[in-house]
């Protein structure tokens, strides 16, 4: 590496800037058999094809799954370049599940400006996240370039293993919201938060980086543990800024509110309200996201404010980031080199204490 990072902000940014133009490359229109080539009078359908499936990736998001996967790689002694593959795929996967998601919760916008599905139409983004899907799977069908055989069978089991936990956390979060679920306690948020972000956002991409170098399975059962305990801080800290920030103009304001997520702010709530407050917020709760009011949803985060539901998440926060700091220490030994170990621990920094 040329130069010292010294900000989380500055290593998500080389990191994203070396993977970006990659991921891009797998957004172009292939090249098709003879029979199926594509003729000019058409030019207008790929062009708006490629546009729609280009916008999410254009956004650029933090790139903190792909920084992750490449940081792990390195610190166990593999090329940068070996990874650049897997990682393109781990941003594009991102990049569809978001549109699936937003169109799931019907989300207004998305990294500051408006949802695929709010631009276009449903049908429209539903097309477009299966097109990424496509992608992804380009992207790390590619990795046999670098990679030998057995290496690349492990990356492709560990992608499938991990993104069906993760669309059965994100079926149970829709489900249990659908259903105005009002009695959950922290271990149910941690059954949709292991798989939607543990294992998606931290342990996945981590796994993957030891695997490309030579990983062995104690090694990724370890990174995994650490996975539960640095996720469940991500996605708390994620849960706090929900209802604290609007994520500097890039998310819509009390989300989770408006959509009926099961949170641990919310389940805190829930049993600390008194009986009529607790009346209250579920009659708010048990309406669709159209129907709740503005009022109504500020209301909603003044209680969790005034009850202390807000500072409990937060100093569950706070614990589940200690626990993975005191696991990177004692058993992580073997993502060792520097100066990617210590890139790894200024990233577990900034994933508790960003304000976006």
């Amino acid at each position: 590496m040329a130069k010292e990072l010294k900000s989380a902000e500055g290593i998500l940014s080389y990191y994203r800037d070396f993977i970006y133009p990659r991921v891009l490359r797998y957004l172009k229109t292939p090249m098709f058999p003879s029979s199926f080539k594509i003729p000019s009078k058409y030019d207008s359908e790929k062009n708006f094809f490629q546009e729609i499936i280009s916008e999410y990736p254009k956004r650029k998001g933090k790139y903190l799954r792909p920084t992750l996967l490449s940081l792990t790689a390195q610190a166990m002694g593999a090329k940068l370049e070996d990874v650049v593959p897997v990682a393109s795929a781990m941003q594009i996967s991102e990049e569809w599940l978001l549109i699936h998601d937003d169109l799931e919760d019907d989300s207004p916008k998305r990294r500051g400006f408006p949802s695929l599905h709010k631009i276009y139409n449903i049908p429209l983004a539903v097309n477009a996240g299966d097109a990424l899907h496509v992608a992804m799977w380009r992207a790390l069908f590619d990795s046999r370039r670098f990679l030998d055989e057995e290496k690349v069978f492990r990356i492709l089991n560990e992608f499938y293993t991990q993104l069906m936990r993760t669309t059965l956390g994100q079926m149970t979060e829709i489900r249990w919201s659908k259903d105005k679920r009002m009695e959950f306690d922290d271990n149910d948020w941690y059954f949709v938060a292991d798989g939607k972000t543990s294992y998606y956002t931290i342990a996945c991409p981590m796994r993957l980086g030891a695997i490309i170098a030579d990983g062995n399975n104690q090694q990724l059962d370890k990174l995994a543990k650490f996975g539960v305990y640095l996720g469940r801080a991500f996605q708390l800290t994620d849960d706090i800024l929900d209802v604290t920030s609007d994520f500097g103009g890039r998310k819509e304001f009390a989300g989770d509110v408006y959509e009926g997520k099961v949170t641990v702010i919310l389940g805190y709530l829930l049993k600390k309200a008194s009986l009529s407050d607790k009346k209250k917020l579920i009659s708010i709760l048990r309406k669709s996201r159209e129907e709740k009011t503005e009022d109504e949803v500020l209301w909603v985060v003044k209680m969790m404010k005034e009850y202390g539901a807000i500072d409990y998440a937060k100093d569950l926060a706070l614990k589940w980031k200690q626990k993975s700091r005191d696991y990177f220490d004692q058993h992580l030994d073997f993502i060792r080199l520097e100066p990617y170990r210590s890139y790894i621990l200024t990233l577990v920094d900034f994933i508790t204490n960003r304000s976006y």
